[in-house]
């Protein structure tokens, strides 16, 4: 991590207006039993045995985006294209940005560089030939880019992505990288490839989570609203934030044999998420990460 660290800063100079400040809102487009955290009880080879989710939670959120005027970058599976090819060119005709989330979650940690580079490039493809546009941004499934992956950005950029979104500055005990830059940089100076991280708050010597997921739902409205305004305000930067599909769901499905903690991150105010979010898009003024760091 000390290599990206040390990494060309970008727009460390420049201070964005305070007021009326355009945040990028995010969507990892992945279904209830796809999580990272189930993978040790749901195996992919089962996936299609499981109660798809995932159209009744994303309409919904389509639905919530277009009430508000708000288009978002929609990080999406390959094996979810593949399957609802629909509703990826829904997201697409609504004016949302479609980006990667790779094939099948898979953490990049778990692969090497060249079975890497054929995850990116199998699912660009079947995104791009489902919905016919140009995909450039990806996340990495549960933010796993780091020290262990120096191939990484090297890998995205030769297979045509142009943005990041895969680090978050934050200690974690699945993922995080706290010594990453909190803002905007060029990995590959000189290339043009982006990594743009997650939102966090610099507060007592270090970096607390505020770009959403489950921190978003467990801790009060008013401290998520406070850290996020404190962001565009003091800071004067655009944040990104994250939700995925089933956080919105409190009637999906349960797997067995999942850990306390599991259950309690996974499960917790999932009956809230809806109302929070919605005040959040009323909250703040919403954009595309393309739109608003690339200027796409």
């Amino acid at each position: 991590m000390d290599s990206l660290v040390r990494s060309e800063a970008y727009g460390a100079g420049e201070s964005a207006a305070r007021s009326r400040l355009r945040n990028a809102m995010s969507v990892d487009v992945e279904d209830y039993f796809q999580v990272s955290a189930f993978a040790g009880t749901v195996s992919r080879t089962n996936w299609d045995d499981w109660p798809a989710r995932i159209e009744r939670n994303m309409s919904i959120l389509l639905e919530l985006f277009a009430e508000h005027g708000v288009q978002v970058t929609f990080f999406t599976l390959g094996w979810i294209a593949e399957r609802y090819p629909q509703l990826v060119r829904r997201m697409v005709a609504g004016g949302h940005e479609l980006a990667s989330h790779g094939y099948d979650h898979q953490r990049v940690s778990e692969f090497d560089a060249e079975a890497f580079r054929q995850d990116l490039a199998r699912a660009k493809g079947i995104l791009e030939d489902c919905a016919g546009v140009r995909v450039i941004g990806y996340r990495a499934p549960s933010f796993s880019i780091d020290e262990r992956t120096p191939w990484a950005m090297d890998c995205l950029l030769e297979t045509g992505h142009r943005y990041s979104s895969s680090l978050y500055p934050i200690a974690h005990d699945h993922y995080g990288s706290p010594q990453a830059p909190r803002w905007p940089f060029k990995p590959r100076p000189g290339s043009g490839f982006l990594e743009l991280p997650m939102a966090t708050l610099r507060l007592a010597g270090r970096n607390w989570p505020a770009a959403g997921g489950g921190y978003f739902r467990l801790l009060p409205y008013t401290l998520s609203h406070w850290s996020l305004r404190r962001i565009n305000r003091c800071d004067g930067r655009p944040f990104i934030f994250y939700l995925h599909p089933w956080e919105i769901d409190p009637q999906q499905p349960r797997p067995s044999k999942i850990s306390l903690k599991t259950r309690f991150r996974h499960y917790v105010n999932l009956h809230r998420m809806q109302s929070r979010l919605q005040r959040l898009l009323r909250d703040f003024h919403w954009d595309r990460i393309d739109r608003i760091f690339l200027g796409g």
